[in-house]
């Protein structure tokens, strides 16, 4: 039987996870009502972002946290699930990283991502 899981994640804020989608090449719409037609008892979710049918973030109050929320048996995305929460989160610290940076009136100079996938961000700021 198919159902919905929902999967932990440490992302806070929406516009930030939003832009860090984009990133990973993801169409976002806001909030959509998932449903999976193969779960007999035709539970639905309310997520405040979607990236595809059966794939979308809701907000848990208590953790005040963005959950992942998919079917996992039909996860369609080119990556498995565990990686593709490593890259969301890397975009996700990369685009939290680049807005605080910015409000301290600096601008990224450059930007390395290494063999390992690290990415490492020089920024500067003029006085």
């Amino acid at each position: 039987m198919s159902h919905f899981t929902c999967i932990k994640t440490k992302i806070k804020e929406r516009p930030y996870l939003i832009k860090a989608l984009n990133m990973l090449g993801q169409e976002v719409q806001e909030n959509v009502l998932l449903e999976n037609p193969d779960d007999h008892d035709h539970k639905q979710w309310q997520v405040d972002v979607a990236i595809h049918d059966e794939i979308g973030f809701k907000w848990n109050k208590e953790t005040e946290t963005y959950e992942l929320v998919a079917e996992l048996d039909a996860w369609d995305l080119d990556v498995p699930v565990n990686r593709f929460i490593e890259k969301l989160t890397q975009q996700y610290a990369k685009v939290t990283l680049i807005a605080a940076s910015e409000e301290e009136g600096f601008t990224v100079a450059e930007e390395y991502t290494k063999i390992d996938n690290t990415i490492e961000l020089v920024v500067n700021r003029w006085n």
